[in-house]
């Protein structure tokens, strides 16, 4: 079993070598296009935006909240958590810079790729829209959009397997619980019993599609995002003295001109842009596929509340995160990694038991991870058949939780960086090529010339 994990490894390296390169071209150098395209304009928006969040219209869908709810519950939690303290660990504090840079440009990435997702979608039986970057390629591209919306499609199917979450909650159960201490069953046995659980949570909210999705979600995440920022807050502060030395750690690691002379200066860079777009999952296309159920009548105002996106669950909680792993120390530790290392960090600096109330914060964003995952992948499915047929995806996914649990986590980030790089290659190629529209309708509305 070890031999085949290993060889499986080996495989996934191989194969996300050049991919990297192409998201890291893809979403910096796209990102940074639609920046000038934009003239920068949706940053100014951002008060617009939270305006936005807030208020409904009377259409079919879902509502703007339960769309931005929907997206953080995918990606505030266990990337946001662990993704960064993995980031760290392989590459030291400088990560986090190229992780900011990327998440102001990925704002940009998703202010035009929901705008799309709402303005060419469909509808389905029942009137409600259909809306991604299956649809906005098949309606907006001719030529080419259909076969691009099908890679992205079968691409999306595996991209959006809950690998990372299940295999995370089942790493912090066995390093926190440490269940062998009250019954001696073994690693795999327990492993096995947390991911049979886990499967039958998701599935008594899954099966019930989108409606009971964002119902879950839109009550639990933005509650366990303002304690985790409360709890965060609180270590910062009373850590105070600590917090400027680290951000000059960070700052000083990431433009350290020793490592870009050696050859990892680009390495630390892509490892950031990695990270950065597992933890917002800009460029990507997961998160028009809510936004693209949205009530909103006009794209831009879609545009606008997706940008929040990133805003909250990268410049805000990933440095939340990462300024605390640092000033802990605990990343300096080798055999630490993932959710083990921030479960430490927290442990050593609220009181000796900051871990266990993380426990508690990270079942809760991971289990809306989870609920949230699957309908990206029930979109996918349903795209590649039948609509209707969509729900039968979730028997796959549901059966891939069990399977996450008791892989490494190696093994894990690897089917994520390589599912992602294949979907990112399509979205970013069908969002340059549709700018257009989008600035058509900022120009409509008077926003730039």
């Amino acid at each position: 079993m070890n031999q085949w994990i290993s060889s499986f490894e080996t495989i996934l390296k191989i194969l996300i070598s050049p991919l990297e390169w192409i998201m890291l071209f893809a979403v910096m150098g796209g990102g940074l296009f639609l920046l000038f395209h934009s003239k920068g304009y949706p940053f100014l928006k951002i008060k617009t935006a939270f305006q936005l969040l807030f208020s409904k219209e009377e259409n079919h869908g879902i509502s703007r909240f339960q769309a931005l709810s929907a997206v953080l519950a995918a990606t505030v939690g266990l990337g946001n958590i662990s993704g960064v303290a993995i980031a760290i660990h392989q590459g030291g504090p400088g990560v986090l810079v190229w992780m900011w840079v990327t998440a102001a440009i990925g704002m940009i990435i998703k202010f035009y790729s929901c705008t799309l997702a709402v303005q060419l979608r469909e509808t389905d039986e029942h009137g409600d829209p259909l809306g991604g970057p299956m649809y906005y390629m098949k309606l907006g591209m001719k030529k080419w959009g259909k076969s691009l919306a099908v890679w992205f499609s079968i691409a999306g199917l595996f991209g959006v397997l809950p690998a990372f979450t299940a295999n995370q909650l089942t790493q912090t159960f066995m390093n926190v619980i440490t269940p062998d201490s009250f019954v001696n069953l073994g690693d795999f046995q327990w492993k096995l019993i947390v991911g049979i659980v886990l499967s039958i949570a998701s599935a008594s909210v899954i099966f019930g599609g989108l409606k009971s999705i964002v119902k879950v979600t839109s009550n639990l995440v933005p509650a366990m995002v303002g304690l985790y920022f409360l709890m965060g807050v609180y270590i910062l502060v009373a850590n105070i003295e600590a917090v400027l030395p680290a951000f000059n750690l960070i700052f000083s690691e990431a433009f350290n001109f020793q490592t870009m002379v050696t050859g990892g200066f680009w390495g630390l860079v892509i490892l950031g842009v990695r990270r950065a777009v597992f933890s917002n999952e800009s460029g990507v296309g997961n998160a028009p596929m809510y936004h693209g159920q949205s009530q909103s009548k006009k794209g831009t105002d879609e545009g606008l509340v997706a940008m929040l996106g990133p805003l909250l669950d990268t410049v805000l909680v990933c440095t939340i995160t990462g300024l605390i792993v640092i000033i802990s120390g605990a990343y300096l530790v080798k055999d630490l990694n993932g959710i083990v290392l921030t479960l430490e960090a927290f442990r050593r600096l609220f009181f000796g038991f900051g871990d266990q109330l993380l426990l508690i914060m990270v079942f809760v964003f991971g289990i809306s991870t989870l609920f949230t995952y699957s309908y990206y992948g029930v979109k996918c499915f349903g795209f590649l058949t039948k609509n209707k047929w969509g729900n039968y995806y979730n028997y796959f996914y549901i059966g891939s939780i069990i399977f996450s649990a008791l892989v490494t986590v190696e093994v894990v980030i690897g089917i994520i960086d390589l599912s992602f790089a294949l979907m990112c290659i399509p979205n970013m190629i069908a969002i340059l090529y549709l700018s257009k529209g989008v600035k058509k309708e900022m120009q409509e509305r008077n926003w730039i010339a």
